[in-house]
């Protein structure tokens, strides 16, 4: 089992919004006064990139955000590790907005990222869309996690409905553990390669880190006790261990433990090919088997295996409008979408099939489950490689 190291625990978990006076929870003062710089940076970049009028807001989310940013140790001194998350918010049509100024905005951030020393990414929104939105867990942690670069928190008046954690559907700890189970597969991908360069290996062990945090997330999400504090979410999950009876639950929250310190104190991975595929593998088998108690939870039918979760023909995403699914399997796959069944579906439907068949069953060995594979993804995928192309294609339209 890994500790979380005794910086973590330095500081509780707030119950709260932050209150944005730090990033981290224990960076030095040099990363901090980066961090403070960098988002200053940033809002000119904007106003220089979006009309004055048009600029209603600007709001750093994710860990950073949350005043749990990741602290990388290095010789030099601290760095940040994490992406910088900023959300745009502009005044007028949302689509028209987005379509408007995305690009400017992201060629704006690829120019900041190399005095950032981290990718910095813009989103484009507006207070009208977060208002009107339905709940989710990325807007939950949004409002529940941030810190003001232009504006003040009675800007969100209106987003109390996204301040409930435990009002979250299922389907968000489902789709949160489909991304992170992607980006295992992803690693796999990298893993089966002949050499594993040192960029690769540190691809492959910050995901597997993500892995061991999301597996607990997903529990907690679906008892209603997400939380967006990590560590207030790792003490959630101690406390499930303790009153439920799962046999796997007491190695998810070991292992959440360790995603919790990764997430605070991130280290570029050096371990070697061999360690890394252990831990792969070993991650791989506890996500099956949290995907298979979470679906069977949601979808109130029991999936024994992945195979039987891919070839079932129960709705993935019941609570999606059929008719909305057709115009946007029309939109993905043209024609196509009209052979076989399943036009009515959600698309993530066929993520979720072929993601179980991809990472769980290895579905290109097998030629009756290549053809569901090839069925899914609307593609002649023959090769691990062209599946993998195939089913990222549609990932990262539909996540």
């Amino acid at each position: 089992m890994t500790a979380i190291s005794e910086r973590s625990l330095a500081k509780p978990a707030r119950a709260s919004v932050v209150d944005g006076t730090r990033f981290t929870l224990d960076g030095s003062a040099e990363l901090e006064d980066h961090l403070h710089q960098t988002c200053r940076r940033v809002l000119a970049a904007v106003r220089d990139a979006v009309p004055k009028q048009k600029l209603e807001a600007l709001l750093l989310g994710g860990g950073y955000g949350r005043g749990e940013g990741g602290v990388l140790k290095t010789g030099p001194g601290d760095r940040p590790y994490n992406d910088l998350e900023f959300y745009v918010f502009l005044r007028g049509n949302h689509f028209l907005n987005s379509r408007r100024y995305q690009a400017v905005l992201s060629d704006a951030a690829d120019r900041l990222a190399p005095r950032a020393g981290v990718e910095v990414e813009f989103k484009v929104l507006s207070l009208g869309k977060l208002r009107r939105s339905p709940a989710s867990m990325f807007y939950y942690d949004l409002v529940m996690g941030h810190r003001w670069v232009l504006g003040e928190e009675h800007l969100l008046l209106g987003c109390d409905h996204h301040k409930q954690a435990d009002q979250l559907p299922l389907s968000e700890a489902t789709r949160l553990l489909m991304n992170r189970c992607t980006a295992l597969l992803m690693a796999g991908a990298r893993l089966s390669q002949a050499s594993l360069s040192l960029d690769d290996a540190d691809f492959v062990g910050r995901n597997i880190a993500k892995a061991h945090l999301a597996s607990g997330d997903a529990v907690l999400t679906a008892f209603g006790q997400y939380h967006w504090s990590c560590l207030e979410r790792n003490s959630r999950l101690e406390e499930l261990v303790i009153a439920e009876d799962f046999p796997w639950l007491p190695e998810v929250f070991q292992l959440h433990e360790s995603g919790v310190d990764f997430k605070l104190h991130p280290q570029q991975s050096r371990e070697s090919k061999e360690t890394l595929q252990r831990q792969h593998e070993e991650i791989t088998g506890l996500t099956l088997s949290v995907w298979l108690w979470l679906e069977s939870r949601r979808l109130q039918q029991a999936f024994p295996s992945a195979m039987d979760y891919a070839l079932s023909p129960l709705d993935k995403c019941p609570e999606t409008n059929r008719l909305k699914n057709a115009a946007l399997n029309l939109a993905a796959f043209g024609p196509t979408a009209l052979r076989g069944g399943g036009i009515s579906s959600h698309p993530r439907q066929r993520l979720l099939h072929a993601l179980a068949l991809l990472l769980w069953r290895n579905g290109l060995e097998e030629p009756v489950l290549l053809g569901r594979v090839q069925d899914e993804l609307r593609c002649a995928a023959r090769s691990p490689a062209e599946a993998l192309a195939a089913y990222t294609s549609l990932w990262q339209r539909f996540r």
